[in-house]
């Protein structure tokens, strides 16, 4: 049984680094979930215990008493994307627990005006119609103990759709990994996304690009290539929850986000590249938080030649009152050189509220 098992994951695997492997690819994945983890800067890898753990890592499933939904919304670029999730939970048993989760980053209303002029070379505007693009990611989550005590795991199997208007559309399947440990109220994760790496096959209106491909002579003569990869990403994180008086806590995190190409991070080879992230959570009677974080540590290189470590600060507040947990973040704040505002708000529901 193994024999065959090892055999068919080499062949998978020769057959995936033979097609075009990029180093963005379904990146509306990586945006990120629940304005709590966002606030924190993401550093959430070793903490995450609740239903957006099917996200951050499936280990943190194992954690849930009862069922949980969540939901959120995000506006990006100025309103022209919009961002969704919504995600549901619930335990098996006392070993067990599963979760469903559903992302959609879209933008609509695109204007097409690939046939704005008609074949005498006049503009007519009635020509004008409208198409939407919009990336789909659904995520079926399964963790559990493992019978080495404080340590859990979780599995996360998705599918990909793609879909940009009549043009081209594509499916994608893949996997992730996640582990959790705990020992003397330090918490440790690890995060392996696209751990089998994700492969897209697309589907290429032929039609409708040979109307266009002369628009730009000596630009865009070839059909873009059917299939491509995305490459296994990993988080490490550890945190621990500091209690004082009893109605105060303070929530410290780390991670360290791994991509195995190189990039822009602070640290980069051409083996890994490393983007550390730090967070913090102040709690009240685990009633209301205060929350910093900061990250996204990149090298940018200025207009004048120089270069300098570009970084993102994240804030975020959150409020919990009966089982309903309402938290807001504010993102892509500080002094970078593209400053972006996106204010995020997420709810998240115990369903154990409702049968009491």
């Amino acid at each position: 049984m193994k024999k065959p098992l090892i055999a068919s994951l080499l062949l998978v695997s020769s057959f995936a680094y033979s097609q075009a492997i990029r180093k963005y690819s379904n990146e509306f994945m990586n945006i990120g979930v629940d304005a709590a983890a966002l606030g924190m800067s993401n550093a959430v890898t070793a903490s995450t215990n609740d239903v957006n753990s099917g996200y951050w890592n499936p280990a943190g499933l194992i954690h849930l008493e009862d069922k949980q939904a969540s939901l959120m919304h995000a506006s990006y670029f100025a309103n022209i994307a919009q961002y969704d999730y919504a995600g549901f939970a619930m335990p098996i048993d006392n070993e067990s627990a599963w979760g469903l989760s559903v992302i959609r980053f879209g933008v609509d209303d695109i204007l097409n005006t690939t046939e704005l002029i008609d074949s005498e070379g006049n503009i007519d505007y009635n020509r004008i119609s409208l198409f939407s693009t919009a990336d789909y990611g659904v995520t079926f989550s399964y963790a559990r103990k493992l019978k080495i005590p404080g340590f859990q795991y979780g599995i996360n199997a998705k599918v990909i759709r793609r879909v940009i208007g009549d043009f081209a559309n594509s499916w994608g399947f893949g996997f992730d990994i996640g582990v959790q440990f705990e020992r003397n109220d330090w918490k440790f994760g690890l995060m392996v996304r696209d751990v089998t790496t994700t492969y897209n096959i697309w589907n290429i209106d032929e039609e409708a690009y040979n109307k266009i491909k002369e628009a730009i002579p000596g630009e865009n003569q070839e059909l873009p290539e059917d299939s491509e990869i995305t490459l296994p990403k990993a988080q490490l994180g550890l945190s621990k929850k500091f209690i004082i008086r009893y109605d105060y806590s303070i929530l410290a995190a780390a991670n360290l986000n791994m991509s195995f190409a190189r990039t822009n991070d602070i640290i980069s080879t051409d083996v890994v590249s490393i983007d550390p992230a730090l967070g913090f959570e102040f709690g009240y009677t685990d009633l209301v938080f205060l929350r910093a974080g900061v990250g996204n540590f990149q090298n940018v290189k200025q207009l004048d030649g120089s270069d300098k470590v570009g970084f993102q600060p994240n804030i975020g507040l959150g409020f919990k009152y009966k089982g309903v947990q309402v938290d807001y973040a504010l993102t892509d704040i500080g002094d970078q050189s593209v400053a972006l505002y996106s204010n995020i708000f997420s709810v998240k529901v115990d369903l154990g509220i409702f049968r009491r």
